[in-house]
């Protein structure tokens, strides 16, 4: 055998083995940041209803564009798998009246 023969028997496997493991630690690290990113804008989104919420309980009505935008970010915040907390706070918000 050759010796350009045997760097390739050898060569070959530990060539393959470092790109796979390369591939898994990239996707391990994409996995992380995509969790990352749907926590973090469900934080937001929680923030954000929370607020809204206070905002127009104090004044005793919610609008109807207050009621839309509401409503979307809550679309929003549970396709990310929300828990049960906004539930509460959404059925309170919908139950404020519209007209002032």
């Amino acid at each position: 055998m050759t010796l350009f023969q045997w760097l390739t028997l050898l060569g070959a496997p530990a060539i393959c083995a470092g790109a796979i493991g390369i591939a898994l630690r990239a996707v391990g690290e994409s996995r992380r940041t995509e969790r990352a990113l749907r926590e973090g804008i469900q934080a937001l989104l929680r923030a954000q209803m929370i607020d809204d919420f206070n905002k127009w309980s104090e004044k005793g009505r919610a609008p109807i564009y207050a009621r839309e935008n509401f409503e979307n970010c809550w679309k929003q915040y549970h396709a990310l798998g929300a828990n049960g907390v906004m539930d509460d706070i959404r059925k309170k918000f919908l139950e404020l009246p519209t007209g002032g």
